[in-house]
């Protein structure tokens, strides 16, 4: 058995009720076993003998510190052991690599961003190769996962990736032979609506969307406790959807899409353009925030325009809780007013709350995202990855 297939196969192995506690404990632990006897539907008895051989085996533990309270005797927890696993995540850009190690939770223990200095893949994988090794110091890592923006049909092949310019790049295999590794590739927005999923806030809810502004427009959803996936993930579709049909053109031509309304180079462009000079995304929101009135302007049907994708999300999907983030969220702060009302202008009175949080921009969650696919895709197996 080579160094790639001996890792982690005891989660794999794991099928029925093992695997649904196991997970149970992983994604929602540590829990008491009376509560998982009832969160699982089986009598305590059969809990038991379930547990048992999880516990002698490694995949699940028993912390010491009983749990106080009730009748009878202290419930015990039962855990994983997070800390004994480490995942690397990167998500890789058009400029750099942006890495973290995590145990089995998905929680960072350390990160890394390196600038890379070429788009050719071996020389990407090469650049990888050595920022895992510097994350994982030695620690035996589990896996590897790595998020872009674009698509992966089989979680192997960058089928396409506009922003590195690549087409069908055998990523995974190169990243293997760098590192001795398994390795898992994701589209950026399902790793980290995946994160989300299972480590995040959206675990307290049924169904959740994820939209992020910066470069481009993303959209992640999840539904019935499974990620949404499908082959056009990671076309950036939702960038084509109209928000305002006198608003500015898009590449490809589109009046007041949300690529063209909502990015940080249309924002930036739009007011450079006004101004006869270059203007930064950051400056933008300034001028805004200090009452420029054309930079007012833009960022204020921005915010409208935002507001006005947020309803469709709403409207369409009806997801209990609508996040949104990605490099160009400030956006969201310096406009709340006009991304309100966007939102109410698109939604009927009678339709229940939109529940939307806004998180700040964190390339470190991003590669979260993507060690969190490795951790799914460990101990889940390789037949199932983040959409499940």
């Amino acid at each position: 058995m080579t160094q790639l297939e001996d890792r982690g196969q005891v989660w794999p192995a794991l099928d029925g009720l093992a695997r649904d506690l196991s997970l149970e404990v992983l994604i929602r632990g540590p829990l008491p076993r009376r509560e998982l006897a009832a969160k699982l539907g089986v009598s305590a008895a059969t809990l038991t003998r379930t547990v048992a051989p999880l516990l002698e085996s490694g995949v699940l533990i028993e912390l010491e510190e009983p749990l106080a309270g009730g009748p009878g005797r202290p419930a015990r927890l039962v855990d994983v052991p997070a800390s004994t696993h480490r995942f690397v995540g990167v998500k890789l850009t058009g400029e750099c690599l942006h890495g973290v190690l995590t145990d089995l939770r998905a929680d960072i223990v350390a990160s890394r961003t390196v600038d890379l200095d070429g788009l050719e893949p071996a020389r990407v994988a090469a650049a990888i190769g050595r920022l895992v090794a510097d994350l994982d110091a030695g620690q035996d890592a589990t896996a590897v996962g790595i998020s872009f923006g674009g698509v992966s049909h089989d979680g192997r092949t960058v089928a396409r990736a506009p922003f590195l310019e690549w087409h069908d790049v055998a990523l995974a295999r190169l990243v293997e032979q760098a590192t001795g590794l398994p390795v898992i590739l994701e589209n950026d927005l399902v790793a980290l609506a995946g994160a989300e999923h299972w480590f995040g806030e959206g675990r307290t809810v049924p169904s959740f969307a994820v939209l992020t502004i910066g470069i481009g427009v993303g959209y992640g959803l999840v539904v019935h406790d499974r990620v949404v996936t499908h082959r056009d993930v990671g076309i950036g579709l939702v960038g084509h959807y109209p928000l305002d049909p006198q608003g500015p053109r898009c590449p490809n031509g589109h009046h007041g899409c949300a690529e063209a309304m909502l990015t940080t180079t249309g924002i930036s462009s739009q007011v450079s353009v006004a101004h006869r000079r270059p203007v930064g995304y950051g400056e933008a929101l300034e001028l805004a925030r200090g009452g420029d009135p054309v930079a007012l302007e833009v960022v204020t049907a921005a915010g409208h325009a935002l507001g006005r994708l947020i309803a469709a999300v709403a409207n369409l999907a009806m997801p209990d809780r609508i996040f949104l983030s990605g490099e160009g969220i400030e956006l969201a702060r310096v406009a709340w007013g006009a991304v309100w009302e966007g939102v109410q202008r698109d939604r009927d009175p009678a339709a229940s709350p939109v529940d939307v949080v806004v998180q700040p921009y964190d390339s470190d969650q991003w590669a979260r995202g993507a060690a969190a696919i490795a951790i799914q895709h460990h101990v889940l197996g390789s037949a199932v990855t983040a959409g499940s």
